[in-house]
């Protein structure tokens, strides 16, 4: 417990981990105050003509999928020649639609939180995976630089141990940090959505969804801070995570993606992680091959493919697992002077 205690003392007290909760601090200030200024309570008449645009739309989903039944009986009906119809009716069902219009999708300079809730959750979750990244890599890549593990060590020599308690604090610091940041702001917008815009239709499905994604984004924050900290570890400095990274995103997100692309090689988007994060994140991610209809000359040909959050998780985990067993078989045998 001493080591511990001792271990949260100075990840908290490091100035790096204070400025990005200050940063963190004032991002948020400026997203609720910006929110708020640029919002209000919408009228009875506004509501009303919403309510309207809503209906509307959703008569003419109903009025399609009957025009696409009616098709597939072979009954006559007056149609726009122009007007695609798909071979599947069940498409256009409404009553399989993931959603339909409501009327909150037709106010305009109106903060609506049913809306809006997802993308400034997935902005939140955004910092907080760079929160997550840096905090790890500086907090052990500053102590190893500055010799700092090895005064602990004369203290606990026990170097499996020493790391392992380093862990097991920043991801204990960095969830705690990210549930207390993100309930309060998810509790700001619900009340600005209260005051000054409209919180929209909320029921049981709406947050099962919205919690999905915020326990997805927070451990997508906890294998950032392991993969930071893992780096930084086989690296022995701060620079050495952030260089990986770079290096990364450089010469393969970019570099390798143009040369895949030049080679046509079939489903480039699986061999790139950030395909994987994005899946992970938002549960299932929709990708284009545009080799796949090379050699349809006719008919519809559907060039897409689908990754979902379960083999993105496996990746994932995979990748994180290994960086840190690599970064604790490397500390346990290497000199530290």
């Amino acid at each position: 417990m001493n080591l511990i205690r001792a271990e949260v003392e100075r990840l908290s007290a490091r100035r790096f981990v204070q400025l990005m909760i200050v940063l963190l601090m004032l991002a948020f200030g400026v997203t609720a105050a910006t929110t708020l200024a640029g919002s209000h309570q919408p009228t009875a008449i506004e509501l009303a003509e919403a309510q309207r645009q809503a209906t509307a739309n959703i008569r003419g989903m109903e009025l399609e999928h009957a025009r696409c039944l009616a098709r597939e009986r072979g009954e006559p009906f007056r149609d726009d020649p122009g007007l695609y119809l798909p071979s599947d009716c069940s498409e256009l069902d409404p009553a399989l639609q993931d959603r339909l219009p409501v009327a909150a999708d037709y106010l305009t300079g109106v903060f609506t939180f049913t809306r809006q809730a997802e993308p400034l959750l997935y902005f939140l979750v955004a910092y907080l995976v760079l929160f997550g990244f840096l905090v790890g890599a500086s907090y052990i890549g500053a102590d190893l630089n500055s010799g700092g593990v090895v005064n602990l060590l004369l203290w606990r020599p026990r170097r499996l141990t020493v790391l392992g308690t380093k862990l097991g604090t920043l991801l204990g610091t960095v969830l705690t940090v990210s549930v207390l940041a993100s309930l309060a702001y998810l509790v700001t917008f619900w009340v600005i959505a209260q005051i000054a815009g409209y919180p929209g239709p909320t029921n049981a499905t709406f947050w099962a969804e919205l919690g999905a994604i915020w326990g997805r984004g927070l451990t997508l924050v906890l294998l950032a801070a392991t993969i930071g900290f893992a780096i930084a570890t086989m690296g022995r400095h701060t620079a050495a995570a952030l260089g990986a990274v770079a290096a990364y995103l450089v010469v393969w997100e970019l570099g390798g993606r143009i040369v895949l692309q030049i080679l046509e090689v079939a489903r480039p988007d699986q061999l790139m992680l950030a395909s994987y994060v994005g899946a992970w994140l938002a549960g299932e991610v929709r990708f284009w091959d545009s080799t796949a209809c090379r050699t349809v000359t006719t008919g519809y040909c559907d060039g897409s493919y689908t990754l979902t959050w379960q083999p993105a998780l496996a990746v994932l985990l995979l990748l994180t697992a290994g960086l840190a067993a690599s970064a604790f078989a490397l500390f346990r045998r290497r000199d530290l002077l």
